[in-house]
């Protein structure tokens, strides 16, 4: 089975550009200002940021529907913010505090919105596949034309469990898109140094399962094959796979140094192919707005990111007996 390269551009209206604009920043100025309390030692463990890959979320999250679902990685608080969960509750989270989305006591890997059908990052490379297709699986069982969004990386596109999967997704036509945001360099390997197969969107053929690849630098690119995919799925017609070729431009996780890359292909694709001034462009050079719109954009985006990094110090800390509580589902 062939796979296909998304080309076309979707008409876009001001509002919804605009939008976009707005959902991506708020993604980078939310994870820039994660990385400044990390440094001040208010975020403890690990932290994975997302800044670079704003585009592949807020694109695939305008294809998306009422009710649809996602899981994803560690690297997920774009994903979060993306789908519409809280800052304030996203930041406390991190800072383990009792305002959190997991009462403080989870962090950046384990909180989940069941108001956003946010089902979880996972620490576990590569662990989030099988449950997104149990997601799609009761979603086919209810015949709700609900559709998961199982995101995960080029590294764990070589984890035994998504080969698993892809055949039970396909043997059981379930409404999965399966979503591998490929930054290329995995936790710290470039992919052409661990992986056999340049394109990854060709993982499925040999279970039936169709895939492209899409520009993930580009939001309108990602949201065009977002509806692509999820049309797929809600016809009936089973798994779709999207490699979703984006750039993180931190290290993998906050203590990476990433010395596998030069500080020059870095600041290449931040001059040359961010996803934010991509849409920047457009909107000046289409007159949809000044730059005075733009700035007070940002002067509101970073208001509420502000506003949730001072909700999460004033929020205080689980209590004790909060060590005993959430182990165990109350019967019904």
């Amino acid at each position: 089975m062939a796979a296909r390269r998304a080309t076309k551009k979707p008409n876009i209206s001001k509002d919804e550009l605009t939008q976009y604009y707005r959902d991506m920043l708020l993604i980078r100025r939310f994870e820039e200002k994660a990385g400044q309390l990390y440094g001040m030692g208010l975020i403890g463990g690990f932290c994975h940021l997302y800044i670079g890959q704003e585009a592949v979320v807020v694109g695939l999250e305008a294809a998306a529907e009422e009710g649809d679902k996602r899981v994803t990685s560690y690297r997920d608080h774009g994903h979060m913010l993306a789908c519409g969960m809280d800052p304030g509750g996203v930041m406390a989270e991190l800072t383990g505090r009792e305002g959190g989305y997991s009462k403080g006591k989870g962090g950046s890997m384990h909180m989940f919105s069941k108001e956003k059908h946010f089902y979880g990052g996972h620490g576990i490379v590569g662990a989030q596949v099988p449950i997104g297709a149990g997601l799609a699986f009761a979603d086919r069982y209810k015949e709700n034309g609900r559709v998961t969004f199982t995101y995960f990386g080029d590294g764990a596109a070589n984890q035994g469990q998504v080969y698993e999967t892809f055949n039970m997704a396909a043997l059981w036509a379930l409404p999965v898109v399966f979503v591998i945001e490929n930054n290329q360099y995995a936790m710290g390997t470039a992919q052409q140094r661990s992986t056999s197969t340049p394109d990854l969107h060709t993982r499925g053929e040999a279970f039936g399962i169709p895939g492209e690849v899409v520009d993930g630098m580009d939001v309108l690119a990602v949201k065009t094959a977002g509806e692509k995919a999820v049309g797929h799925c809600r016809a009936g017609k089973g798994p779709y796979i999207l490699e979703v070729k984006t750039y993180r431009y931190r290290g993998h996780s906050m203590s990476d140094p990433a010395k596998y890359r030069t500080r020059e292909e870095v600041q290449k694709m931040r001059e040359e192919r961010d996803p934010i001034e991509h849409v920047r462009a457009m909107l000046l050079e289409g007159k949809h707005a000044s730059e005075e719109d733009l700035k007070a954009i940002d002067k509101e985006i970073k208001k509420v990111v502000n506003d949730s990094a001072e909700f999460a110090r004033e929020s205080p800390e689980p209590a004790l007996d909060e060590l005993w509580t959430d182990i165990y589902a109350e019967a019904r």
